[in-house]
């Protein structure tokens, strides 16, 4: 089976509703183009206000579902086009996460992943704004195939690949928003974004499952620091071969053909979920072997 995957990668703005509208009119682009399950950036609506901690970004949040996976669904319906949509879900007064809604071609909600694995480092202060993840990982049956999503800080674990990947997928998306820091960008630039690629490829080879990475681009700026976003969106196959990837320096559309075929092809060739030994992994439920 032949799914066609659309990917945007975007440069977001201070303004909400532009972002919605830019979204809106990629994911048309992509639908033209022939995609059918298209996949935007993590927390597209805004810029990343992860780089501050102000409580006035709480008022950014929505319902999941609500107002904008609601918009998000009807242009699914029209288009004809499963979509995976990264948005900042306010669950009750004080209690935040960061999730995706998985909706089908129909419009229909097939549900939500709420982001897992919660960062706290320079600029990306995740963690004041958002609890963890507390829906598991999960696989949806879209109209075109079976997917997962994953979110950003997610694609450095592979337990949660494989967890995802155990439950059926084929495709694992990562809506994503990571970047350089200015400073940093000379001397780390190539090894850290050399770092980030070569794990979700590892992904996609230990698991045999097409990986897509979702990114956005563009300098973003929040008082006296800013990140560098290095966008390199990108689609792998279960050989960990880029398919495609778009470039650092602009926004993209881009539209990449998966043969869910090959999911069966190399996992019979390199049978790694055939030779797990179970029986030898409980120590992966502690936090350190001492």
């Amino acid at each position: 089976m032949i799914i066609r995957v659309g990917v945007v990668q975007m440069a977001c703005s201070a303004d909400p509703e532009e972002n919605l509208f830019k979204a809106i009119t990629r994911i048309r682009e992509a639908a033209e183009r022939g995609a059918q399950i298209v996949c935007l950036p993590e927390l597209f609506r805004s810029r990343y206000f992860c780089q501050t901690e102000e409580h006035a970004n709480f008022a950014l949040a929505e319902e999941v579902p609500g107002p904008t996976s609601r918009q998000l669904g009807m242009l699914a319906r029209e288009c004809g086009v499963a979509l995976v949509v990264p948005l900042f879900e306010r669950r009750a007064p004080g209690l935040y996460h960061n999730t995706a809604a998985v909706i089908d071609a129909d419009g229909r909600s097939l549900g939500k992943y709420r982001k897992m694995h919660i960062p706290d480092d320079p600029q990306f202060h995740e963690k004041f704004y958002f609890a963890p993840g507390d829906l598991g990982f999960a696989a949806w049956q879209t109209r075109y195939g079976q997917i997962g999503v994953l979110i950003c800080w997610d694609q450095w674990y592979p337990e949660a690949a494989r967890l995802t990947a155990l439950q059926g997928a084929g495709i694992l998306f990562y809506p994503t928003a990571i970047g350089w820091l200015p400073s940093e960008k000379e001397e780390f630039g190539d090894s850290q974004h050399a770092a980030w690629q070569t794990i979700q490829r590892s992904h996609a080879i230990a698991n045999g499952v097409f990986v897509v990475s979702v990114n956005r681009v563009g300098l973003e700026a929040a008082g006296d620091t800013a990140i560098d976003f290095w966008g390199g969106s990108f689609v792998c196959n279960p050989r960990g071969q880029i398919l495609a990837a778009a470039r650092h320096d602009g926004e993209a559309v881009l539209v990449v053909q998966c043969d869910l075929g090959e999911v069966e092809i190399v996992r019979t060739h390199w049978p790694f979920l055939r030779d797990r030994r179970l029986d030898a992994y409980s120590g992966l439920t502690q936090r350190y072997l001492d």
